[in-house]
């Protein structure tokens, strides 16, 4: 197994996020009394927000459809889930020796597994973080044509003229400048995050047991059990937060060093409480307040959750501010997403052509990436493909991959993460993602 010096390539990578981090603050500068970037506090929401967006509102609706009792057990066992999954996938990089501290993950996967194994993974994490980027692109088109015609009771916008200027803007917008992108994100997450808890109040009075109880989908037939095995690809999606830890683990380093784990591990606690109890709460609220009428409908529609809401109920709460929250989450997530998809793309043009992007001005370089984010995006999304099936493959295949199986696998083959590998709740990370992964090729063929 190659335990060599990144190559060359590589290093053209660490010397671009060298760059840009050592401003932010995420990079090991030899100082090691400086603060990390953001407190644990800042990290929690940070780690947060980067799960809430089109997973989180369209989860109800997917979680929902399995009926009661699959639900009931997603809600008990979601959080051992979250929390051993990211902590194993995070230890890549807290957990990594002294002498490796500011290599992000890719760079560490490549200096530990060797250039081909590493360039595998750089794949499979652009595949995990670029097709998200597709499904705000759909989730953002189709949430603002609800808008404008059920609230606004405009015109139906001709949906290419609609995605053309919804995804451009968005990837514009990223475009201007990373510092306030990142400073208007993050400030969006606290309203965002108090707004939702308060449309979960708000349903209560709507809440209708009996009919979710007895719910079934017209479109599946689900017993128990193959209820709570299809419920875990969404599951897997729609609370995964991976593209933030290797940044989250880089910022403690300089502060904690050998500690660095420890203290990402039990932030990593306090973001899997913080996200389980609050999503949990919101699904069921909605789940409840739909019944079987209302599953079937907004199924159907394939807009969010809230959305759904907003063009049902009379209350002017619901049918304004629902569609701004929307928008506003999956704005936030649309950024942080891009922010992986411009790394993992850069990443892998100077992987497959490091001479031609050594020539290439940076910025030409930068902008490339975005107009082909641009393109991708706009084209799926005047498609409109069923968002269900892409949070499927995306948390089933690729989230499974690198967060539940690479971690395992270097623990288990490099001598620097051997003391990881002992860690019982390995198997059980690695077993549900055997199981997820099952489960989502099985239902791509039926």
């Amino acid at each position: 197994m190659p335990t060599t010096d990144t190559d060359s390539d590589t290093a053209h990578h660490s010397a671009r996020i060298d760059a840009a981090d050592i401003d932010t603050g995420n990079i090991d500068t030899g100082d090691n009394d400086r603060k990390p970037a953001g407190s644990t506090a800042t990290w929690v929401m940070t780690l947060f927000g980067t799960a809430v967006g089109a997973g989180i509102l369209f989860l109800p609706l997917d979680a929902g459809k399995y009926g009661f009792i699959p639900l009931a057990f997603a809600t008990v066992f979601i959080l051992p889930l979250v929390y051993f999954s990211h902590r194993t996938y995070a230890r890549i990089v807290s957990g990594a020796p002294k002498k490796d501290h500011g290599k992000d993950v890719l760079e560490l996967v490549t200096k530990y597994l060797g250039d081909k194994k590493g360039l595998v993974v750089a794949i499979f994490y652009w595949l995990g973080i670029y097709p998200t980027v597709l499904i705000y692109g759909v989730s953002i088109t189709n949430a603002v044509n609800s808008f404008i015609v059920n609230q606004l009771n405009g015109p139906e916008v001709p949906r290419p003229i609609l995605a053309t200027l919804c995804v451009g803007i968005m990837t514009g917008a990223f475009a201007f400048g990373r510092r306030p992108m990142l400073w208007l994100a993050q400030i969006l997450v606290y309203p965002l995050i108090i707004a939702l808890a308060a449309v979960s109040v708000y349903l209560i009075p709507r809440w209708d047991f009996q009919s979710f109880l007895h719910y079934e989908s017209s479109a599946h037939d689900f017993g128990v059990l193959q209820g709570i095995l299809l419920i875990l690809p969404v599951l897997v999606f729609s609370f995964s937060h991976m593209a933030g830890l290797s940044q989250f683990s880089l910022d403690m380093q300089p502060t904690y060093g050998d500690k660095t784990e420890k203290r990402v591990s039990r932030t990593e606690l306090y973001t899997a409480i913080a996200l389980v109890f609050f999503t949990m709460f919101f699904v069921w609220s909605c789940v409840l307040a739909l019944g079987a009428d209302g599953m079937e409908e907004a199924s159907a529609q394939n807009v969010p959750v809230l959305s759904y809401f907003a063009n049902v109920t009379g209350t002017p709460f619901m049918q304004y501010m629902t569609p701004v929250l929307v928008m506003c989450a999956i704005i936030t997530s649309y950024f942080g997403h891009m922010l992986g998809t411009e790394e993992g793309t850069e990443y892998l043009l100077k992987s497959a052509a490091p001479q031609w992007t050594e020539r290439l001005n940076p910025t030409v370089l930068k902008h490339g990436i975005y107009v082909f984010v641009f393109v991708t995006v706009t084209l799926v999304a005047i498609l409109n493909p069923s968002i269900m099936d892409l949070i499927s493959v995306v948390g089933g295949i690729f989230v499974v991959f690198l967060v539940y199986w690479l971690p395992v696998y270097i623990f288990k083959t490099v001598p620097e993460y051997k003391r990881f590998g002992r860690d019982p709740w390995n198997y059980f990370v690695v077993g549900m993602g055997v199981l997820t992964a099952g489960v989502t090729v099985w239902n791509l063929f039926h």
